[in-house]
């Protein structure tokens, strides 16, 4: 059975502590990783996932927190203790490779293990071993800079790999190869982790790199906001600690909410899911009320999702002044915000009542609202991008990306910016559609 491995518990780590430059680069982050799991960080540049992954490794000291490895504190260790566990424990793959350029391919492999004390011949022999293992032998006489960077990448997994740790760390590994060689390095992973047993943890922004992973850890902000399970190697009682997956920006309402679903009915599941749709409603429409308005028209729109005012009545309260129970917006604003509240909401119901019907709804609105030009191929691919979402064929990740590759590429040529826009409304669409019933 699985043993828990990696125990990473409240850390934070920060910066220039107590001046004005102060940088919260982990800020209360806790994970278990389980023996022979494989598992990816992923998240934006500058969220706090390589500062993670170097928290497990030892190489960042924790300002808080504690990180516990093969049940030992990182933070407690002895000079000498440390000094073993980098040796024997982790081995570290970075997407910068960081062989020495006056050593050999097969000296830089071999290099952890003179720290060993072993013979030449004994560290030699095993680091033919890997770079035969990996169809590099024949460079081993060569040095770093006569090697291509997927050459280069193989050799820092074969130093890694060379005294046998349990754990391998890598740090954006593929970040720097062209495709072939980043699926190369991705298949190598796949093979160490499933055929040698090792536990795998690798840090990534790349969406397309999350098949791999048998548990997905997601990162914003220096926290971890979800995690998605592929495969799950661990044992039952770890897997019964998850919350059900949710969207980035989760509120703790329905974090909580969450945590608790397998102790609810499915019509009590609905009827609390009202809230978070209001919320999230509100946040996608607004940008500039204060928070007081905010609050109030919350509410407000809580009650009309509950059906309990009807369109004349929202807004009329919307309008209404705060003193006489109403949300203190002005006649125009309030007009605006019911009639586009009341379209995706409309388009969004058609998604079970009429499914054929609905996709061309749901395209046709979010062509208008955001403007977006398209020919005859280009519509005709959104349009399926949008149908194989709305089948769950694909992910948002999956649906963002297609839509904003090129078309020569398959996609439908949207820009960045817009094709995360579009995502970001479909996915509201969808969960307003949502219903336990």
């Amino acid at each position: 059975m699985s043993e828990l491995c990696i125990k990473v518990d409240q850390l934070r780590v920060i910066y220039n502590q107590g001046k004005s430059n102060e940088v919260r680069s982990l800020d209360g982050v806790s994970v278990e990783i389980y023996s022979q799991e494989y598992v990816i960080i992923y998240g934006p540049s500058g969220c706090g996932k390589s500062t993670l992954l170097y928290g497990i490794s030892g190489l960042q000291a924790p300002t808080y927190g504690d990180v516990i490895v093969s049940g030992k504190n990182l933070a407690k260790m002895t000079k000498k203790e440390k000094v073993q566990f980098h040796q024997t424990n982790v081995g570290m793959v970075f997407q910068a490779f960081y062989l020495i350029e006056t050593l050999t391919v097969l000296d830089n492999v071999c290099l952890p293990k003179v720290f060993r004390g072993e013979s030449l011949v004994e560290r030699r022999e095993a680091a033919m071993k890997l770079l035969q293992r990996f169809s590099i032998a024949e460079q081993a006489d060569r040095f770093p800079s006569q090697l291509s960077g997927g050459q280069k990448q193989r050799v820092s997994i074969a130093r890694a790999l060379v005294n046998n740790p349990e754990i391998i760390l890598a740090d954006e590994p593929v970040g720097n190869l062209d495709s072939e060689s980043a699926q190369n390095v991705l298949d190598i992973f796949k093979e160490i982790n499933e055929v040698d047993k090792k536990t795998l943890i690798m840090v990534t922004h790349n969406p397309e790199h999350l098949v791999y992973a048998d548990r997905v850890v997601y990162m914003k902000d220096g926290k971890i906001i979800r995690e998605d399970i592929n495969r799950d190697k661990r044992p039952a009682e770890a897997a019964k600690k998850d919350f059900i997956t949710a969207p980035e920006d989760i509120s703790n309402e329905l974090r909580l909410l969450m945590r608790t679903f397998k102790n609810l009915s499915l019509q009590q599941v609905g009827v609390l899911l009202i809230p978070f749709k209001a919320k999230q409603l509100m946040t996608h429409i607004l940008s500039e009320l204060t928070e007081d308005q905010t609050s109030a028209a919350e509410n407000l729109l809580k009650e009309f999702l509950f059906n309990n005012i009807d369109e004349a009545g929202f807004k009329s309260r919307l309008d209404l002044d705060s003193e006489k129970g109403g949300a203190g917006w002005n006649k125009l604003r309030a007009t605006s915000f019911v009639d586009r509240a009341q379209e995706i909401i409309k388009v969004a119901d058609q998604i079970n009542k009429n499914p054929e019907q609905a996709l061309l709804e749901i395209s046709d609105y979010l062509i208008s609202e955001h403007h977006l030009k398209l020919d005859t191929e280009a519509l005709l691919r959104f349009r399926a991008f949008i149908k194989m979402r709305l089948e769950n064929k694909v992910d948002r990740f999956g649906l963002q990306q297609r839509l904003d590759f090129s078309i020569k590429l398959g996609g439908a040529g949207l820009y960045s910016g817009t094709a995360e826009k579009v995502v970001r409304e479909l996915e509201l669409m969808m969960l307003l559609n949502y219903s336990a019933q």
